[in-house]
Protein backbone atom coordinates (compact mmCIF):
# COMPACT_ATOMS: atom_id res chain seq x y z
CA UNK A 1 0.00 0.00 0.00
CA UNK A 2 1.12 3.34 -0.99
CA UNK A 3 0.98 6.73 1.07
CA UNK A 4 -1.52 8.38 -1.75
CA UNK A 5 -3.87 7.64 -5.21
CA UNK A 6 -4.78 11.23 -6.95
CA UNK A 7 -7.95 10.88 -8.82
CA UNK A 8 -8.26 12.90 -11.93
CA UNK A 9 -10.88 12.72 -14.44
CA UNK A 10 -10.52 13.98 -17.43
CA UNK A 11 -13.47 15.06 -19.81
CA UNK A 12 -12.53 17.21 -23.27
CA UNK A 13 -9.94 19.29 -21.32
CA UNK A 14 -6.81 17.42 -21.54
CA UNK A 15 -5.22 20.98 -22.08
CA UNK A 16 -6.24 21.49 -17.99
CA UNK A 17 -5.37 18.43 -17.07
CA UNK A 18 -2.00 18.26 -18.10
CA UNK A 19 -1.25 21.16 -16.34
CA UNK A 20 -2.79 19.97 -13.30
CA UNK A 21 -0.49 16.62 -13.56
CA UNK A 22 2.33 19.10 -13.94
CA UNK A 23 1.60 21.13 -11.04
CA UNK A 24 1.42 17.91 -8.88
CA UNK A 25 4.88 16.56 -9.91
CA UNK A 26 6.28 20.32 -9.51
CA UNK A 27 4.78 20.52 -5.80
CA UNK A 28 4.62 17.11 -4.56
CA UNK A 29 7.09 16.10 -1.62
CA UNK A 30 9.55 13.19 -2.59
CA UNK A 31 8.58 11.41 1.01
CA UNK A 32 4.83 11.01 -0.56
CA UNK A 33 4.96 7.44 -1.99
CA UNK A 34 2.03 8.33 -4.52
CA UNK A 35 0.91 7.55 -8.12
CA UNK A 36 -2.10 9.49 -10.33
CA UNK A 37 -4.99 7.49 -11.50
CA UNK A 38 -6.27 9.38 -14.40
CA UNK A 39 -9.63 8.95 -16.01
CA UNK A 40 -10.65 9.73 -19.15
CA UNK A 41 -14.49 10.08 -19.16
CA UNK A 42 -15.34 9.41 -22.75
CA UNK A 43 -13.46 12.16 -24.45
CA UNK A 44 -13.55 13.17 -27.88
CA UNK A 45 -10.86 11.29 -30.09
CA UNK A 46 -9.06 15.12 -31.04
CA UNK A 47 -8.65 15.64 -27.14
CA UNK A 48 -7.67 12.33 -25.95
CA UNK A 49 -5.23 12.36 -28.81
CA UNK A 50 -3.78 15.40 -27.48
CA UNK A 51 -4.05 14.24 -23.79
CA UNK A 52 -1.95 11.10 -25.38
CA UNK A 53 1.18 12.41 -26.73
CA UNK A 54 1.19 15.35 -23.81
CA UNK A 55 1.66 12.58 -21.49
CA UNK A 56 4.67 11.39 -23.09
CA UNK A 57 6.32 13.95 -22.30
CA UNK A 58 5.94 13.12 -18.79
CA UNK A 59 7.40 10.99 -16.42
CA UNK A 60 4.94 8.36 -16.76
CA UNK A 61 5.87 6.12 -13.91
CA UNK A 62 3.71 7.71 -11.41
CA UNK A 63 0.78 7.68 -14.03
CA UNK A 64 -1.68 5.26 -14.47
CA UNK A 65 -3.78 6.08 -17.47
CA UNK A 66 -7.39 4.76 -17.93
CA UNK A 67 -9.93 5.00 -20.45
CA UNK A 68 -13.61 4.67 -20.13
CA UNK A 69 -15.80 3.39 -22.72
CA UNK A 70 -19.03 6.15 -21.66
CA UNK A 71 -18.92 9.16 -19.82
CA UNK A 72 -19.77 8.18 -16.03
CA UNK A 73 -20.30 11.04 -14.75
CA UNK A 74 -17.90 12.97 -11.73
CA UNK A 75 -18.78 9.95 -9.00
CA UNK A 76 -18.44 7.16 -11.04
CA UNK A 77 -15.20 8.39 -12.68
CA UNK A 78 -14.11 8.80 -9.35
CA UNK A 79 -15.23 5.55 -8.44
CA UNK A 80 -13.50 4.00 -11.55
CA UNK A 81 -10.20 5.52 -10.30
CA UNK A 82 -10.40 3.57 -6.79
CA UNK A 83 -10.47 0.16 -8.80
CA UNK A 84 -6.66 1.39 -9.72
CA UNK A 85 -5.98 2.41 -6.10
CA UNK A 86 -4.34 0.90 -3.02
CA UNK A 87 -3.89 3.65 -1.04
CA UNK A 88 -3.84 5.38 2.59
CA UNK A 89 -5.21 8.32 1.49
CA UNK A 90 -7.37 9.26 -1.75
CA UNK A 91 -6.88 12.63 -3.10
CA UNK A 92 -10.21 13.59 -5.66
CA UNK A 93 -8.98 16.31 -7.65
CA UNK A 94 -10.46 18.20 -10.72
CA UNK A 95 -8.36 18.72 -13.76
CA UNK A 96 -9.19 21.91 -13.87
CA UNK A 97 -6.74 22.41 -10.56
CA UNK A 98 -3.47 23.96 -10.49
CA UNK A 99 -1.28 23.34 -6.93
CA UNK A 100 0.41 26.46 -5.61
CA UNK A 101 1.81 24.33 -2.97
CA UNK A 102 2.45 20.93 -1.38
CA UNK A 103 -1.30 20.81 -0.62
CA UNK A 104 -0.95 17.17 -0.34
CA UNK A 105 1.76 16.52 2.62
CA UNK A 106 0.50 19.53 4.53
CA UNK A 107 -3.07 18.24 4.47
CA UNK A 108 -1.95 15.10 5.15
CA UNK A 109 0.07 16.14 8.47
CA UNK A 110 -2.90 17.40 10.00
CA UNK A 111 -5.09 14.15 9.20
CA UNK A 112 -2.40 11.99 10.72
CA UNK A 113 -2.62 14.26 13.85
CA UNK A 114 -6.48 14.07 14.09
CA UNK A 115 -9.03 11.83 12.86
CA UNK A 116 -11.62 13.93 13.08
CA UNK A 117 -10.04 15.46 9.89
CA UNK A 118 -12.10 13.01 7.56
CA UNK A 119 -12.22 14.68 4.66
CA UNK A 120 -9.87 18.17 3.23
CA UNK A 121 -9.07 20.60 1.10
CA UNK A 122 -7.17 23.82 0.54
CA UNK A 123 -7.92 27.04 0.63
CA UNK A 124 -9.03 27.71 -3.17
CA UNK A 125 -8.80 31.00 -5.35
CA UNK A 126 -9.42 31.39 -9.07
CA UNK A 127 -7.28 32.35 -11.81
CA UNK A 128 -7.67 36.23 -10.99
CA UNK A 129 -6.46 35.53 -7.44
CA UNK A 130 -9.55 35.46 -5.68
CA UNK A 131 -10.59 33.38 -2.77
CA UNK A 132 -13.50 30.86 -3.57
CA UNK A 133 -15.25 29.16 -1.27
CA UNK A 134 -14.13 25.39 0.35
CA UNK A 135 -16.77 24.86 2.83
CA UNK A 136 -20.01 24.99 2.54
CA UNK A 137 -23.63 24.34 4.61
CA UNK A 138 -24.99 20.77 3.10
CA UNK A 139 -27.82 20.94 0.97
CA UNK A 140 -30.55 20.94 3.34
CA UNK A 141 -34.51 22.31 3.87
CA UNK A 142 -33.07 24.98 5.98
CA UNK A 143 -30.54 26.37 3.49
CA UNK A 144 -33.20 25.96 0.23
CA UNK A 145 -35.68 28.21 2.39
CA UNK A 146 -33.66 30.55 4.76
CA UNK A 147 -30.20 30.97 2.53
CA UNK A 148 -26.74 30.80 3.49
CA UNK A 149 -26.69 34.37 5.20
CA UNK A 150 -29.22 34.39 7.29
CA UNK A 151 -28.06 30.41 8.37
CA UNK A 152 -24.61 31.90 9.12
CA UNK A 153 -25.97 34.87 10.97
CA UNK A 154 -28.42 32.73 12.98
CA UNK A 155 -25.76 30.55 14.32
CA UNK A 156 -21.91 30.90 12.87
CA UNK A 157 -20.47 27.73 14.66
CA UNK A 158 -22.70 25.13 12.39
CA UNK A 159 -22.94 27.64 9.55
CA UNK A 160 -19.14 29.18 9.26
CA UNK A 161 -19.14 31.79 6.74
CA UNK A 162 -17.33 30.59 3.80
CA UNK A 163 -16.40 33.65 1.80
CA UNK A 164 -13.47 34.60 4.50
CA UNK A 165 -10.11 33.49 4.76
CA UNK A 166 -9.09 31.62 7.82
CA UNK A 167 -6.08 31.31 9.72
CA UNK A 168 -6.20 27.48 11.09
CA UNK A 169 -8.30 24.70 9.95
CA UNK A 170 -11.80 24.87 9.89
CA UNK A 171 -14.70 23.07 9.70
CA UNK A 172 -17.33 23.46 7.44
CA UNK A 173 -20.05 20.95 6.66
CA UNK A 174 -18.79 19.61 3.46
CA UNK A 175 -16.14 21.04 1.04
CA UNK A 176 -15.66 21.65 -2.43
CA UNK A 177 -15.39 18.46 -4.81
CA UNK A 178 -12.87 20.21 -6.70
CA UNK A 179 -10.09 19.12 -3.93
CA UNK A 180 -11.24 16.18 -1.36
CA UNK A 181 -8.37 14.42 0.62
CA UNK A 182 -9.97 11.30 2.64
CA UNK A 183 -8.60 8.35 4.24
CA UNK A 184 -9.15 5.03 1.75
CA UNK A 185 -10.89 3.59 5.06
CA UNK A 186 -13.07 6.16 5.97
CA UNK A 187 -14.09 6.55 2.21
CA UNK A 188 -15.05 2.77 2.16
CA UNK A 189 -16.68 2.66 5.47
CA UNK A 190 -19.03 5.34 3.96
CA UNK A 191 -19.79 3.33 0.97
CA UNK A 192 -17.94 5.87 -1.68
CA UNK A 193 -19.65 8.18 -4.30
CA UNK A 194 -23.01 7.48 -4.79
CA UNK A 195 -22.86 7.12 -8.42
CA UNK A 196 -26.79 7.05 -8.95
CA UNK A 197 -25.46 10.75 -9.11
CA UNK A 198 -24.17 11.82 -12.56
CA UNK A 199 -22.93 15.36 -11.73
CA UNK A 200 -23.72 17.92 -8.74
CA UNK A 201 -23.97 17.35 -4.76
CA UNK A 202 -21.53 14.36 -5.01
CA UNK A 203 -19.89 15.82 -2.33
CA UNK A 204 -22.49 16.79 -0.09
CA UNK A 205 -23.63 13.24 -0.18
CA UNK A 206 -20.00 11.98 0.33
CA UNK A 207 -19.28 14.42 3.42
CA UNK A 208 -22.72 14.20 4.77
CA UNK A 209 -22.39 10.34 5.43
CA UNK A 210 -18.57 10.48 6.51
CA UNK A 211 -19.99 12.93 9.17
CA UNK A 212 -22.34 10.27 10.83
CA UNK A 213 -18.71 8.31 11.79
CA UNK A 214 -17.26 11.61 13.13
CA UNK A 215 -15.23 12.37 9.94
CA UNK A 216 -15.34 15.92 9.50
CA UNK A 217 -15.11 18.50 6.58
CA UNK A 218 -11.79 20.81 7.07
CA UNK A 219 -10.48 23.57 5.06
CA UNK A 220 -6.85 23.68 5.79
CA UNK A 221 -5.55 26.94 4.38
CA UNK A 222 -1.61 26.33 4.76
CA UNK A 223 -2.34 24.60 2.01
CA UNK A 224 -3.77 26.23 -1.47
CA UNK A 225 -4.94 25.77 -5.47
CA UNK A 226 -5.98 27.52 -8.51
CA UNK A 227 -9.42 26.56 -9.44
CA UNK A 228 -10.86 27.04 -12.89
CA UNK A 229 -14.30 26.68 -12.05
CA UNK A 230 -16.75 25.44 -14.46
CA UNK A 231 -14.30 24.15 -17.49
CA UNK A 232 -15.34 21.14 -18.12
CA UNK A 233 -19.47 21.90 -17.05
CA UNK A 234 -20.34 24.97 -19.13
CA UNK A 235 -23.96 26.13 -18.18
CA UNK A 236 -26.34 25.15 -20.20
CA UNK A 237 -30.30 23.89 -19.27
CA UNK A 238 -29.19 20.54 -19.52
CA UNK A 239 -26.57 21.06 -16.49
CA UNK A 240 -28.93 23.11 -14.76
CA UNK A 241 -31.65 20.58 -15.32
CA UNK A 242 -29.27 18.02 -13.62
CA UNK A 243 -28.28 20.29 -10.38
CA UNK A 244 -31.93 20.06 -9.79
CA UNK A 245 -32.34 16.72 -10.53
CA UNK A 246 -29.22 15.48 -8.25
CA UNK A 247 -30.43 18.33 -5.32
CA UNK A 248 -33.49 16.45 -4.97
CA UNK A 249 -32.10 13.02 -5.17
CA UNK A 250 -29.84 14.19 -2.04
CA UNK A 251 -32.88 15.74 -0.23
CA UNK A 252 -35.09 12.61 -0.29
CA UNK A 253 -32.00 10.43 0.23
CA UNK A 254 -31.09 12.71 3.36
CA UNK A 255 -34.31 14.14 4.46
CA UNK A 256 -37.13 12.40 3.61
CA UNK A 257 -40.19 12.20 1.51
CA UNK A 258 -42.04 14.79 2.90
CA UNK A 259 -39.05 17.42 2.66
CA UNK A 260 -38.61 15.88 -0.76
CA UNK A 261 -42.54 16.62 -1.79
CA UNK A 262 -41.87 20.41 -0.25
CA UNK A 263 -38.85 21.33 -2.10
CA UNK A 264 -39.96 19.71 -5.59
CA UNK A 265 -43.42 21.78 -5.29
CA UNK A 266 -40.99 24.90 -4.10
CA UNK A 267 -39.10 24.37 -7.15
CA UNK A 268 -42.17 23.66 -9.55
CA UNK A 269 -43.52 27.30 -8.34
CA UNK A 270 -40.19 28.77 -9.06
CA UNK A 271 -39.83 27.24 -12.33
CA UNK A 272 -43.12 27.93 -13.48
CA UNK A 273 -42.53 31.87 -12.94
CA UNK A 274 -38.98 32.02 -14.54
CA UNK A 275 -40.13 30.20 -17.60
CA UNK A 276 -43.00 33.02 -18.56
CA UNK A 277 -40.34 35.58 -18.51
CA UNK A 278 -37.47 33.28 -19.51
CA UNK A 279 -39.36 30.35 -22.06
CA UNK A 280 -36.05 28.71 -22.17
CA UNK A 281 -36.54 27.61 -18.51
CA UNK A 282 -39.80 25.22 -19.90
CA UNK A 283 -37.15 21.98 -19.95
CA UNK A 284 -36.54 22.34 -16.17
CA UNK A 285 -40.65 23.18 -15.34
CA UNK A 286 -41.15 20.45 -17.47
CA UNK A 287 -39.21 17.59 -15.96
CA UNK A 288 -39.76 19.01 -12.28
CA UNK A 289 -43.98 18.61 -13.32
CA UNK A 290 -42.95 14.91 -14.40
CA UNK A 291 -40.92 14.42 -10.50
CA UNK A 292 -37.72 15.28 -10.97
CA UNK A 293 -36.52 11.78 -10.62
CA UNK A 294 -33.03 10.94 -12.15
CA UNK A 295 -34.65 9.32 -14.85
CA UNK A 296 -34.48 12.50 -16.56
CA UNK A 297 -30.61 12.69 -15.76
CA UNK A 298 -27.80 12.99 -18.37
CA UNK A 299 -26.15 9.79 -17.00
CA UNK A 300 -28.68 7.64 -19.09
CA UNK A 301 -28.31 9.92 -22.50
CA UNK A 302 -24.49 8.80 -22.49
CA UNK A 303 -23.07 7.23 -25.75
CA UNK A 304 -20.02 5.43 -26.59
Amino acid sequence: MIDLSIIIINYNTSKYTIKCIESIIQFISDKIDYKIILIDNCSNTNDIEFLENQLLQIDKSKIYFHKNHINTGFGGGNMMGTQFADSKYYAFVNNDSVLLNDCFSIIIKYMELNAQFGICGPETYNQDNMLLPTIDHFASPAKLFFGRGILEKINPTKYPNRKIRHDAPKRGQFISGSFMLVRSTDFWKVGGFDTNIFLYFEETDLCKRLEKINRFAFVIPEAKFIHYHGVSTPKSIEIKTELKLSLLYVIKKHYGYIWHWIILNKLRFQFFIKSLAKPEYWPIFKVLIKGGSLEYSLKHKQKN
